[in-house]
């Protein structure tokens, strides 16, 4: 139970870490009592970061205030089955006749192995393939960079995996640098879901060859650098761009930096104002994973280098949606660069 309970005096952050290690993906907010206060969810996380709420302040304006519950003296098993599918919850808590918390029910603990309300993806995946990963020389020098192995699999598995266990089975590989290479790896991998290959004849940038793709897909489709592993809900990201109405949706990782010195701030006349010392900045980070609508890809010109910043741009230009899909740091795992390949090792 203490994995799942929490306080009202928490923070944003510690909330999205303690929501990223249960699996239940709810909070129960009590007091000093243990009488339950409410739920915290990520959606409901999400919502917060996204009016503006800082990762430093804490929950107590971010998490519902009248859930669902249902009392010890009237539970029984198939009356938690109807609410939790009716409600479409993961989990519901348990009081007594006080509201204090004295146990909580989800699928698992009812013997169901799958939420009757949960789908499965089976959703296209673009992975951008292409770079020459000049940032992890000097393996880059002999593989291309989805190959550079992390623990006893390349990283492209890791990545296709996070999708594949969704439901996923539907893979374009944009290739470009030692591209030969990455198809024969597949051709000997003989995977049980289909990769096909996009071959950029010149460099095009982080975006450029998804012009290759125009009038394939009908449906929001993911594109993910190749460089990255989100340990994240991809089910709630598809369904958050949908229900959105986004044109793209970009997954961004909260991160926290500290400046070590003392931060001079100066004023109308060029003399120091104040002192900031050892400030901290809370940043939302793009993490290189995103959904696009199809129909985005009209606006990448032919043949032409371009970044998915580009993109971006050009979609908000035409008075399009942009969606923006907030992940706590320890869900991104980057292992472009060295420092970061040395932590994923130790994180995989």
């Amino acid at each position: 139970m203490k994995d799942i309970t929490v306080q009202p005096n928490i923070s944003i952050r510690q909330a999205m870490k303690a929501l990223d290690k249960t699996a239940e993906k709810c909070l129960l907010v009590i007091d000093d009592n243990k009488k339950l206060l409410g739920t915290l969810t990520d959606g409901d996380l999400r919502r917060s970061i996204l009016t503006g709420v800082k990762f430093a302040e804490n929950i107590s304006n971010s998490y519902t205030t009248k859930p669902t519950v249902l009392k010890q003296d009237e539970y029984n098993p198939e009356k938690a089955k109807v609410l939790l599918r009716k409600r479409k919850l993961n989990m519901i808590p348990i009081v007594n006749e006080n509201n204090i918390v004295v146990d909580y029910v989800t699928w698992s603990g009812l013997g169901e192995k799958i939420q009757p309300h949960k789908s499965f993806l089976n959703v296209t995946v673009v992975i951008m393939a292409g770079g020459t990963g000049t940032r992890l020389e000097p393996f880059t020098k002999i593989l291309p960079k989805p190959l550079v192995p992390v623990q006893e699999k390349p990283i492209i598995e890791h990545i296709i995996e996070c999708f594949t266990k969704l439901g996923c089975s539907d893979f374009h590989l944009t290739v470009n640098y030692k591209g030969r290479i990455l198809k024969a790896y597949f051709e000997e991998l003989q995977p049980d879901y289909s990769v096909r290959f996009i071959e950029e004849q010149e460099p095009l940038g982080t975006a450029g060859s998804l012009r290759y793709l125009v009038g394939k897909f009908n449906e929001p489709f993911f594109v993910t650098n190749c460089d990255i592993i989100i340990k994240a809900d991809y089910t709630n990201l598809y369904k958050f761009h949908q229900k959105g109405a986004y044109d793209v949706t970009l997954v961004a990782s909260a991160k926290e930096y500290l400046i070590p010195y003392g931060t001079c701030n100066l004023n109308s006349d060029g003399h120091l104002s104040h002192i900031n010392e050892k400030p901290q900045y809370d940043l939302l980070i793009n993490t290189g994973l995103y959904v696009l609508n199809p129909e985005v890809l009209e606006l990448i010109p032919e043949n032409k280098f371009y970044h998915i910043t580009n993109l971006i741009e050009d979609v908000k230009n035409q008075g399009k949606k942009v969606g923006v899909f907030p992940i706590d740091d320890d869900s991104w795992i980057d292992v472009g660069e060295w420092d970061e390949y040395r932590k994923a090792i130790e994180r995989l």
